[in-house]
């Protein structure tokens, strides 16, 4: 298992050691160990899927606030997708700033999210069915979402209309939210 770093502090690339034959393939996807080898001691509580029928659709940008903010681990497992992260920790080095990586079935790629970021995704194919890990549990109380098309954080999708929930369609900018996190 490989941990690549990105451009925003704490938040990592996981590529795992894939095994492959003319039969197929097999990969660990998560061991407590291997993570714990490459400096990552999380310890998840809830697995979450999640699928887009559609290509083009995009979900985001999410977190969960204080006291039950979440690290997540997220992968691709059908379909393909363009995955944002944005760090809005007050004093972190990257603050508004964000990344975006592919994430796939075929790439098997993994990014490991901590606490203090805002996260979402857009299908890049029909059918993606997403696999997520996080360390706390879903409360409703401290769900927040944030305006994917926010103008404080510049983010190229690379689609003109998304297929978007009701909610995510509705969404206030940061600048008018009440999510806060400090970077640690």
């Amino acid at each position: 298992m490989k941990k690549i770093e990105t451009a925003l502090s704490g938040c990592y690339v996981i590529e795992p050691q894939v095994f492959g034959d003319a039969r197929g393939w097999f990969y660990e996807s998560y061991s407590k160990a291997r993570f714990s080898e490459i400096g990552i001691d999380t310890v998840f509580v809830q697995d979450n899927r999640s699928f887009s029928a559609q290509k083009g659709t995009l979900r985001g940008l999410h977190c969960q606030t204080d006291p039950h903010a979440q690290t997540k681990l997220i992968c691709c497992t059908r379909g393909s997708l363009l995955d944002v992260v944005v760090d809005v920790r007050e004093g972190s080095p990257s603050f508004m700033q964000h990344i975006r990586i592919e994430l796939s079935a075929e790439n098997k790629r993994m990014l490991y999210i901590p606490k203090g970021f805002l996260h979402g995704f857009l299908t890049l194919t029909d059918d993606v069915e997403v696999f997520y890990k996080v360390d706390d549990f879903y409360y409703p109380e401290n769900d927040r979402s944030v305006r994917y098309c926010d103008p404080a954080f510049s983010i190229e999708w690379g689609v003109a209309s998304p297929v978007l929930s009701v909610k995510d369609s509705t969404n206030a900018l940061f600048s008018e939210s009440d999510i806060h996190f400090t970077w640690e």
